[in-house]
């Protein structure tokens, strides 16, 4: 029989998941929810449309890049002080966003937004890690994920009804209303999970991040798991053109993604209810194999010329179920690696995730032929995520013996 390892830290009080969700789900929702809105934004402010847009590419590239500060910063001065942080800072931003007087004004508030949002996305995970034993943590991630991926899926239909009905403003009222209430409750509910180390250096943060990336096992969970889950924007980016060259609506392209979404919910649960029974080494392997079997099947089909929307998005729903599964397992292992630097492996994984996502999405638009591009990555993706799988696995069995 085996036993689970206990968890890093012995807490008294540990953080209700529920809000860990809340606070990790915070930080993309306000990416997803102002997507509906830029026209009316832009009309509004009499800006360009490509200017508005630069409010979602700037959040992309803050949520990447501070993820690389916050898990550093919250292994040094712990969990707590460095999320209530960034949940000032996501907050005071959305009111600086909901007021802005131009389109400026308003790139930079979503950036200073996205850089107090990724605190959750970051945060959430670690404190997830410290309070839970590998197994434990990977079926609370699988819970967590399962919400995170649906909160998103709707947040586009809520905030073009939010900017149609009362105007683009009101989107961040809402988001303001959100980081107010997990301040509120982070300070009222949350504990420090974290052991915090109390110093900190340009020199230490180099040797971790360095430590980290001369782990093979680390770079094989983090690049496969990044793989094995963001490139599916590859897909998403193409999909208005896809669908375009099907002949078919334009709003069918949201059902689809929403069917997407459905695909990952289906996946995370099942992570949920697997880990425990099932060895994650193997549930991770196993599950990147289905997506990648989809995403070879969805390229086959596109180069005989036999792919219509329904085999298309029947195989994608596939895919993204195969990452749902995979995705929890893979996390876990790599925040694992080193138990001293949990924080700092968790924003580099997330870091890891928004750069491979960002690669998959300009690969995508490459040719001329939309289907064919986005079937090429998903594929290519899909096997080097095996193959970082196998790196990692082989490099900690040989570590293990």
């Amino acid at each position: 029989m085996r036993h689970e390892p206990p968890p890093a830290v012995d807490l008294k009080r540990k953080p209700a998941l529920w809000l860990l969700v809340l606070i990790t789900f915070s930080g993309t929702l306000a990416m997803h929810m102002f997507v509906p809105a830029l026209p009316i934004a832009a009309q509004d402010l009499s800006a360009s449309i490509a200017s508005v847009q630069m409010s979602i590419s700037l959040y992309i590239l803050g949520l990447a890049f501070g993820q690389l500060i916050y898990g550093p910063l919250s292994d040094c001065f712990g969990r707590r002080p460095i999320l209530m942080i960034g949940l000032v800072l996501y907050t005071v931003a959305g009111i600086a966003a909901a007021a802005a007087p131009g389109v400026y004004a308003l790139v930079a508030a979503r950036l200073f937004q996205a850089l107090g949002g990724c605190a959750g996305l970051v945060l959430g995970r670690a404190m997830v890690r410290d309070m839970s034993g590998p197994e434990t943590a990977a079926r609370q991630l699988a819970v967590m994920n399962l919400i995170v991926v649906i909160g998103p899926a709707l947040a586009p239909l809520f905030g073009g009804l939010l900017a149609t009905t009362f105007g683009w403003r009101s989107i961040f009222l809402l988001l303001i209303a959100l980081g107010a209430s997990n301040l509120f409750f982070a300070w009222r509910l949350l504990p420090e999970t974290g052991q915090p180390s109390g110093t900190i250096s340009v020199l230490s943060l180099g040797r971790d991040y360095k430590g980290l990336l001369g782990s093979r096992a680390f770079l094989g969970y983090t690049i496969g798991g990044s793989f094995a889950t963001t490139s599916g924007y590859a897909f998403i980016a193409a999909s208005p053109f896809i669908f375009e060259e099907f002949g078919r609506p334009a709003h069918e392209v949201g059902i689809a993604l929403g069917l997407m979404a459905v695909g990952a919910s289906i996946g995370s649960a099942l992570a949920s209810r697997f880990i425990g029974r099932v060895k994650m080494e193997r549930l991770m392997v196993e599950a990147n194999a289905v997506s990648t079997l989809a995403a070879l099947m969805l390229l086959s089909l596109v180069l005989l010329g036999v792919v219509d929307v329904f085999s298309a998005v029947g195989l994608m729903i596939l895919f993204t179920m195969g990452a749902g599964l995979s995705s929890p397992a893979a996390l876990t292992k790599a925040v694992s690696v080193n138990p001293r630097l949990i924080g700092s492996a968790a924003g580099l994984y997330g870091f890891a995730q928004m750069a491979v996502g960002a690669i998959c999405t300009s690969l995508s638009g490459l040719g001329h032929d939309p289907a064919l591009a986005a079937a090429c990555v998903l594929a290519a993706s899909g096997i080097i995520s095996q193959v970082a799988f196998g790196i990692a696995l082989r490099k900690e069995g040989a570590t293990e013996a």
